[in-house]
This record gives structure tokens, C-alpha cells and sequence, in this order.
């Protein structure tokens, strides 16, 4: 299974660091190109290579971490997806207010749905902040919860697994919807860092 990260700030970052500890080996890109990366996969070592937007969104997992404004850019012209399963690793918020925005009543992976046709989109990775999502998943003797929400059941499982076996405790909160009542900015369990110790 191939993986791929979309963006390289801080949040997909901090999932290129978690895999190439694990080492899982995946590929990364940004808006500036491979060449922009070098210092990042120089320092993540021989598991995380430097490719262009379009090389990434071929892999079989992919993870979009950009903000918001730029998930248009960042996923023009990549398609198709034929299926392939798109991790939404973003939140709808205006930076750097960090304020909603205004989707109008649809959940942000609906919208990330329309940008990406023929996508398996799993909203996952985005309700904690970079460094803990970067830090020891195993903590106080249990392990760091890692929601996810999509309408895929098949795509769900293959992102449990991931995170599963990158330390954390994935728990589904169901489709969307269900999700983007908790989980999403202004949800009752966005930015929470709870340890399952079950």
C-alpha cells in the first residue's frame, strides 16, 4: 500500500515524522516542489521521499493536510481518484483567526468529496494539534484516541488500521455527519487529547 501526504506545514509534517518512526514508507509534497522538501526528508531519513503534488495523489492512501483556502489548489487537476482512499487531514477554519467557515451546514469532508471525484474521503488525523499528533501516541499507560468519520466502511478500516499501527486508539464516530457534530471545529471533542486504556 502506497501512502502519500498532500501539504508539509504542520500538520503533515508531524504525520510524515509518526510514519517514518514507524517506519512506514511514504512520499510527501508540497505547493513549491520536491526541491522545497529536502531539509524534511533529509532529516526523516531514507522512509519519506520528496515528490510532486500529482506523483502523491497517485498513492493509494492519501493524506491532505493544507489549509483550508488552498485545498482547491492543492487538489486541482490530480484526479481521477478511481476509488482510491483521500485521509482529510484538515479543518475548516479561516487562518489565523482560526475561526469556522461557513460551509452552510455540510460537513467539511463533503466539501473536500467534491474537490477530489471518485475519492473514498475519511475525515481522520485533524482533531489534535501537530505536536501531539508528532508526540508518543502510548501515554499514561494507555494509548492516544484517534477519531475518524466517513461514509466508506472498507476506507474506514484500512485508516483504523493505520493508525492502529502507528500507536493510536482509532475510534469511528460514523459518517460525516456524526463526525462533524463532534469532531469538527466547534465539536464537543475537537483539540481533545484523551488516552483509551482499554
Amino acid at each position: 500500500m502506497k501512502i502519500a501526504i498532500i501539504g508539509a506545514g504542520a500538520i503533515g509534517s508531524a504525520i510524515a515524522r509518526k510514519l517514518a518512526r514507524n517506519g512506514i514508507p511514504a512520499s510527501i509534497a508540497n505547493s513549491r516542489g520536491p526541491q522545497s522538501l529536502l531539509a524534511l526528508t533529509n532529516e526523516l531519513g531514507p522512509h519519506i521521499t520528496a515528490v510532486s503534488v500529482k506523483e502523491a495523489a497517485q498513492a493509494d492512501v492519501v493524506f491532505v493536510a493544507v489549509n483550508w483556502d488552498r485545498l482547491p489548489a492543492a487538489l486541482k487537476d490530480v484526479g481521477p481518484w478511481n476509488g482510491r482512499i483521500l485521509i482529510d487531514a484538515n479543518n475548516a477554519v479561516e487562518v489565523p483567526s482560526y475561526q469556522a467557515v461557513d460551509l452552510g451546514g455540510r460537513a467539511s469532508s463533503e466539501v473536500v468529496a467534491d474537490l477530489a471525484p471518485g475519492a473514498r474521503v475519511v475525515k481522520a488525523f485533524n482533531h489534535l494539534i501537530a505536536n501531539v499528533l508528532e508526540a508518543d501516541p502510548q501515554a499514561d499507560g494507555g494509548r492516544r484516541v484517534l477519531f475518524l468519520a466517513g461514509q466508506d466502511a472498507d476506507a474506514k478500516k484500512v485508516v483504523a488500521d493505520l493508525a492502529t499501527s502507528l500507536g493510536f486508539a482509532p475510534i469511528d464516530l460514523g459518517g460525516v455527519h456524526e463526525g462533524r457534530q463532534l469532531q469538527f471545529p466547534g465539536g464537543a471533542l475537537a483539540i481533545l487529547n484523551l488516552v483509551n486504556f482499554s
